[in-house]
């Protein structure tokens, strides 16, 4: 990965990544597992998609158009990998981008799926237990009009699983406002994308 990305990093180019646990690896195990300045490179460079749209917006570079949506909350659940390196705020203000769109989040625990630990049949009846500690609750009982977000996708699924609602990326939901969403224009893989709630 480092060899691949080495041409990119030189040039200065953002390594933008959407899934958190993914991401945040960049930053944290490749200059732990590889030290060095190649792999500290990569780390300085690797940044969520939240976190590139408000450096890109801070510097005049990030204009997207969003419609208004007005009346309409989105309720934002914290990937454990974006509370741990304190981009969680960032996913927030993204959202907030969009005019007359009310952002809410909330103090939460994990949500209980952990990568593939809540797929696992041991793992099951813990997973759920966790979850019910904050996050399935207020999901759940959040309103049907309530746009559902969460960029993990561990979470999504939880989500799905464990309140039967859901949540999106806040990719999606960008997406959604703009003028021109791609999920209009992105055929039957984004149809599915879509059922998914990705």
């Amino acid at each position: 990965m480092l060899a691949a990305l080495a041409p990119a990093i030189a040039a200065g180019t953002p390594i933008i990544g959407l899934e958190p646990a993914c991401l945040l690896t960049l930053r944290d195990e490749f200059p732990a597992i590889l030290p060095g300045a190649d792999a500290s490179a990569l780390a300085a460079h690797a940044q969520l998609f939240e976190e590139f749209v408000a450096s890109e917006r801070s510097a005049g570079r990030f204009a997207l158009p969003l419609a208004a949506m007005p009346g309409r909350t989105a309720l934002l659940h914290g990937h454990c990998h974006q509370k741990a390196f304190g981009t969680a705020g960032a996913a927030a203000k993204a959202l907030q981008l969009i005019p007359e769109l009310a952002v809410e989040t909330f103090d939460s625990t994990c949500c209980g799926m952990a990568g593939s630990f809540g797929l696992e049949a041991e793992h099951y009846e813990m997973s759920m237990k966790i979850g019910e500690l904050g996050v399935l609750p207020k999901m759940r009982a959040a309103s049907p009009e309530t746009l559902l977000a969460a960029c993990g996708t561990s979470c999504r699924h939880q989500i799905a699983e464990g309140a039967g609602r859901q949540a999106r990326h806040i990719v999606r939901i960008l997406d959604e406002a703009s003028e021109e969403p791609l999920s209009r224009t992105a055929g039957e893989g984004g149809a599915r994308r879509e059922a998914m709630g990705e």
